[in-house]
């Protein structure tokens, strides 16, 4: 007798991220999506799409090339596949450039087969602003639209952490929650200062660095009345080479890159 044995195969299944996908605005990042059992996407049609908009299309594959006609002209260019990795069943979107709105819900899904699943992404900004202070410079960090609830550490140059104040933690309407620290530099401390923010259990971590240069601002001084109005003349000087008038608002990328924008009081 002859015996056959059949093997049964799992049926194919798309796994997304059962955590929201974190960013800051000019990020690039990655919205995971993959097929277990490892099966070839690289001839099937692919579709990235936002379910909480209609499922705007932000990304098109099929018959082994990319649709760009078809995405939404917010995402044109900022979207794309790992295609190397299509053979092996990794469908993740590389979304290129974070902008506020890009926060939402993606689909990943494979109409002939008819298997999707969901990806959150959230997206945040990160802000500071420098203020003269006769003991030093008073730095402050805010980092918005994280989930779950991380913590912000301020390092110098060599990555000490420096002793700051509380942070202040603030979780709004969407659950996101906002949390913001402020530190004085001292002129003992390097110029160097990284506000660090993360969150431990899901592996995601976010950084800004700062240089603080030497100045009188750093500086405290003993004057008379008239010699005070002088001083905060030289003061406010300082203060305008630091802020260039106004409060600064950077936005910092994954690349290490910053962006610079100008906010007025």
């Amino acid at each position: 007798d002859i015996f056959y044995c059949k093997m049964l195969q799992r049926e194919p299944e798309l796994i997304g991220s059962t955590q929201p996908i974190v960013a800051r605005v000019g990020d690039d990042v990655t919205l995971p999506c993959h097929f277990e059992p490892v099966m070839d996407a690289v001839m099937m049609t692919l579709e990235w799409s936002r379910s909480d908009l209609n499922n705007v299309i932000v990304y098109v594959w099929r018959s082994g090339q990319e649709y760009v006609k078809e995405n939404d002209p917010s995402y044109t260019g900022r979207t794309s596949l790992f295609t190397d990795e299509l053979k092996h069943g990794n469908i993740s979107l590389k979304l290129s450039e974070v902008k506020l709105s890009d926060k939402g819900t993606y689909k990943c899904f494979i109409p002939k087969l008819n298997k999707q699943t969901l990806v959150e992404l959230v997206v945040g900004k990160w802000t500071y602003w420098i203020d003269g202070d006769k003991g030093g410079v008073v730095l402050q960090c805010e980092s918005k639209g994280w989930y779950p609830e991380p913590e912000l550490l301020w390092l110098d140059a060599e990555g000490k952490i420096l002793s700051a104040g509380p942070t202040e933690t603030v979780r709004g309407p969407d659950d996101l929650y906002t949390v913001s620290s402020r530190v004085t530099v001292e002129k003992r401390h390097s110029n160097n200062i990284t506000c660090r923010v993360q969150q431990r259990n899901i592996n995601q971590t976010r950084e800004t660095q700062i240089y603080v240069p030497e100045c009188k601002i750093c500086q405290s001084k003993k004057s008379d009345g008239g010699e005070k109005k002088n001083q905060k003349t030289e003061e406010g000087k300082e203060r305008e080479q630091l802020m260039t008038n106004d409060t600064e608002q950077m936005e910092v990328s994954n690349k290490g890159n910053t962006k610079m924008k100008h906010k007025h009081k």
